[in-house]
């Protein structure tokens, strides 16, 4: 498996693997945004998922193109001192469980580690909470009805590591 940073030819495998993953997926047009951001990584690569990178699909279920996750986060400044935001993480369904996740958020909190990150989850994410404790992110407060089905939010923190 191969993390690096996104180009816009794997923005349609990652707008896939976005709307097979959440109930409420950004819009192709925000992971656009982010091109060029240290902070925009995927992972290919490595599984079942292959794809060309000409966009042809391959063998398995073709979700991302050969993309088989991606990770959006950036730092923002926040009362003087940049903040880390995770804002986005995903793997592709039939690639979850080989960790692709726990790779790319390792990944990207090298990229963040002079700051604090912070992020929100579903509440009842238990595989990500998992995945976010093991980095050492604690609960810092709820966000009632954040999410557009009504859910609660998590807000998570992590301390900067410098």
């Amino acid at each position: 498996m191969t993390v690096r940073e996104a180009t816009r030819a794997d923005l349609l495998g990652v707008f896939r693997i976005e709307k097979a993953s959440f109930p409420q997926p950004w819009p192709y047009r925000a992971f656009e945004r982010f091109l060029g951001e240290p902070g925009f990584l995927v992972a290919t690569g490595g599984g079942a998922a292959t794809a060309g990178t000409d966009g042809t699909e391959g063998t398995g279920s073709g979700a991302g193109d050969g993309i088989a996750g991606y990770v959006v986060a950036d730092a923002t400044p926040n009362h003087g001192r940049p903040l880390g935001h995770l804002k986005d993480l995903a793997v592709a369904p039939d690639r979850r469980g080989a960790g692709i996740g726990a790779t790319l958020l390792e990944r990207v909190l090298a990229t963040l580690a002079a700051h604090a990150v912070k992020l929100e989850v579903r509440a009842d994410n238990e595989p990500a909470l998992a995945l976010y404790r093991r980095f050492g992110f604690t609960v810092r407060n709820t966000v009632p009805g954040y999410y557009v089905d009504g859910e609660d939010a998590l807000v998570m923190v992590r301390d900067a590591t410098e």
